[in-house]
Formats: C-alpha cells, sequence, structure tokens
C-alpha cells in the first residue's frame, strides 16, 4: 500500500539518481547506508555522559542512538492511533525515516562529549567553527563513504529530518563573537536551500532560535524522543555511577525552591531510588513521554509543498516541564560534578594537543623539530595535502579527530606524547 504522506519531492535524491530498480523503500535504503558504515559502528566507543568503556552499563553514543530510534518509532505508532488523528495507515510518518534519521543525529558528535565539541569549535573559530550536527550534514553529504567522499546521497526528508539547525555560522558571527553551537557551516548552505527547494525564510524566521524552530515533522519526533531518552536515561546511568542519590537530590530540590514530596517527579524518582527500582520507573516515564505528543496541522511556507511540514507536534506541557527538569537536575548535579569536569579537562587537553601537532604539520605545513613526520594514514595525507588553502585542510583535520572514538584518541595522544608507549600492538 502506498503512502501518500510523501511524494517525489521527498524522496528526491540529492544526485537525483532514481531508487525505482531497488526492492527497497528511498528511506529504508536511507537507514541501511548509515547502519552498515564504520561512522555508525564508532558511535559505540563514544561519551554520552560517561567515559566510555570505564563500565559496561554506561550508554555511549551508539545505545543512545538505538533508545532514540525505539523512541521515535513508537511516536509514530502513538500517533497513528489517537482519535481523530489525520493519519492513516496509507497517510502516515514513516517509521524507516524516522529510524534513520534517529539514528544518524549524533554521528558528527567528535570523542569525549560536550567536551570535545566545545574544543573542535574553539580551534576552528577562524574556520567557520565546529559543530556536531553541522558535522553530521557533512558526513552524510560529503563523508560518509571514506573511499569515494560522496556522502550517502541522502533523500530529501532525510536531509531535512537531522537538519535541527538552519542557521549559518556567519549569521551567528555577524556581532564578531564566534557561536558556541547550535550552527550549520557557511559552505552547507546548498544543502539547506536543496532541502527547502530554494525557499526563502519568510522575515519573522530570524536566524537563531526563530529560524531553528522551523523543522519538519520528522525532525520535530526525532528531537522529542532525543529529549525524552537525554532527561530520563541519563537520570538512570547517573544513579547507577553514584553521581545521583537521594541526598544530592532532595539538597539540590531546596536550594532551587522545589517540591521533592510524594507525587512530584522528584518525589517519584527519589522513592525509585529508595526502592532500587530507577530502571522501571525511566521506562514507565518514557511510556508517558511518547503519549504525551499529539499532531496537529499547521500552516506556513511550506505546509503547500511537502505534508511533512503541514503538522507540528504538540507535547503536553507538563510532561514537557518535567523533561526540563530532570535535564536540569542531571546538568547541574551530575555534568557539572568536579569529577567529570576533570575528565573533560582531560579529553579537552589531549585533542588540544593533538590539534596543535596537526595543525601545524599539516595545515601550515611546518616540519617538526626540523624533520617531515607523517604522522596521519597515507590517504589522509594525500586528500589534505590536494586541499586548495589553510582552511580546508583545517576542516579535513578537524573531520580527522572528530571521527576519532574516545580509545583512538587516547591512543593516539598515548603514541605521540607518553614516552613509555607505543609499538605496532598499539594501534
Amino acid at each position: 500500500m502506498r503512502n501518500e504522506f510523501y511524494g517525489s519531492f521527498d524522496t528526491e535524491r540529492l544526485s537525483g539518481s532514481s531508487d525505482a530498480a531497488d526492492y527497497r523503500t528511498p528511506f529504508q535504503i536511507d537507514r541501511d547506508r548509515v547502519l552498515h558504515t564504520p561512522t555508525f559502528r564508532r558511535l559505540q566507543n563514544k561519551t554520552q555522559v560517561f567515559w566510555s568503556g570505564e563500565y559496561d552499563f554506561y550508554r555511549t553514543r551508539l545505545t543512545h542512538s538505538l533508545e532514540v530510534a525505539q523512541i521515535g518509532k513508537s511516536i509514530c505508532a502513538w500517533l497513528l492511533k489517537q482519535p481523530g488523528t489525520p493519519l492513516s495507515e496509507n497517510f502516515h510518518i514513516d517509521t524507516d525515516l524516522i529510524e534513520a534519521i534517529c539514528l544518524s543525529h549524533d554521528l558528527g558528535h567528535p570523542p569525549f562529549g560536550h567536551a570535545g565539541e566545545r574544543t573542535l569549535n574553539h580551534f576552528m573559530q577562524q574556520h567557520g567553527g565546529f559543530e556536531g550536527n553541522a558535522q553530521t550534514l557533512r558526513i552524510l553529504t560529503q563523508r560518509i563513504f571514506s573511499a569515494k567522499r560522496t556522502g550517502m546521497d541522502p533523500s530529501r526528508a532525510f536531509l531535512d529530518g537531522i537538519l535541527k539547525y538552519k542557521t549559518l555560522w556567519a549569521e551567528l558571527n555577524a556581532s564578531g563573537k564566534p557561536p558556541k553551537n547550535h550552527f550549520i557551516y557557511d559552505a552547507q548552505v546548498k544543502y539547506l536551500d536543496w532541502a527547502l527547494d530554494g525557499a526563502d525564510f519568510p522575515a519573522e524566521f530570524t536566524p537563531g532560535k526563530s529560524r531553528d524552530s522551523f523543522k519538519s515533522i520528522e525532525c520535530q519526533i526525532m528531537d522529542w524522543a532525543d529529549d525524552t531518552a537525554y532527561s530520563l536515561n541519563d537520570l538512570s546511568d547517573s544513579v547507577r555511577a553514584g553521581f545521583l542519590h537521594i541526598e544530592k537530590i532532595e539538597s539540590w530540590a531546596e536550594a532551587k525552591g522545589i517540591s521533592f514530596s510524594d507525587g512530584t517527579p522528584l518525589g517519584d524518582l527519589i522513592r525509585a531510588i529508595r526502592r532500587s527500582g530507577v530502571d522501571p520507573f525511566v521506562g514507565k516515564r518514557i511510556g508517558k513521554y511518547i503519549q504525551a505528543a499529539t499532531i496537529e496541522q499547521d500552516s506556513n511556507f511550506l505546509s503547500g509543498v511537502s505534508n511533512r511540514y503541514k503538522y507540528r507536534l504538540t507535547i503536553a506541557p507538563n510532561i514537557r516541564a518535567e523533561s526540563e527538569l530532570f535535564k536540569q537536575l542531571a546538568f547541574e548535579v551530575v555534568f557539572l560534578s568536579p569529577q567529570l569536569k576533570q575528565l573533560e579537562h582531560k579529553g579537552s587537553r589531549m585533542l588540544r594537543q593533538l590539534w596543535e601537532l596537526l595543525e601545524t604539520r599539516y595545515v601550515h605545513g611546518e616540519s617538526i623539530d626540523g624533520q617531515d613526520f607523517q604522522l596521519l594514514p597515507e590517504d589522509t595525507v594525500r586528500e589534505i595535502e590536494s586541499a586548495p588553502d589553510k582552511p580546508t585542510r583545517a576542516r579535513l583535520i578537524c573531520d580527522y579527530l572528530a571521527g576519532m572514538t574516545d580509545g583512538y584518541a587516547a591512543r593516539t595522544y598515548k603514541r605521540l606524547f607518553s614516552p613509555d608507549f607505543g609499538s605496532i600492538n598499539d594501534l
């Protein structure tokens, strides 16, 4: 049965090639092309909250992405079954598309979590910045098939689904203060134009939050699935790791003037911890967050072009407020703790020293201690040396570092800077 929700505009590929000869749908092809790549597999050794590999129960970028995909597909199933929904068996949000978007949403994130992202953005300030979501777009359109460096040729609906941010770096840098995050690279404007079929943003969609709020329905679902996983599953890891316990929650809540009595979100969390039942608590809450979503018709400058912009996702205010509360708790009590900040500092320091060495050797073309050491794989060196200018070479160095896993970055650092480490067995 044909799904009338999508038309040829949505399934068109960036290259204009046809999927007619394939037995799969265009969105199944998108999902499969992501799933079977080293880029996706590397997420298993990239930090979500706690450093990957330290304990086997911590979530990594990979397990997080899998959970987001499951939640996203469940949201689609929930929306399809609601009374009065405009959706039906032959007019619905495609779960293969949602899965592809959710599995891909963190592909561009570097090693060592947000600390790694901030470090690379700092060093790329003179070359257009670094942003995890912008890097995801770069990977999908230009880098994911490393041999050809041509990207995966995404469909329009898939590419648009991962575009959480639609503001260019230069637009946020207009004041002369480089942005910290939430942008795409200036060179990616052509992909944004293609996703929107060349349509200009109306005047009310000013650069920044206003423009970035304009998302396809699939991107909105991915965003809420990500928020759901982030605000709930990170709590579970934090409790298991010993970073979050009843005394800390009560102390934090008292300082903020937030109630933690029975029946409140914090009260329910404390009760779950006391009963050693945090995982069941999280599981039930995920169900509530899924069922807090509804779909409504929307009218905007693209709603007549694609059904992906004809509808918007709304979340029950009390559930969204609870999600924000849990995210604030995790951030202020766990993420800002000295233990995690020390690890962030260590990761940032490793990336900083790697960047400085590789920038000297390959961006500026200077020798190291009077010698022309080859520090990178041969194919990477060839691509860098054939680049036309320093900004392009810097971007390629940034690609290389951002693609590292936590473990590979740490081993590379040790080989280059630790006298007692290094052999062919340490590669």
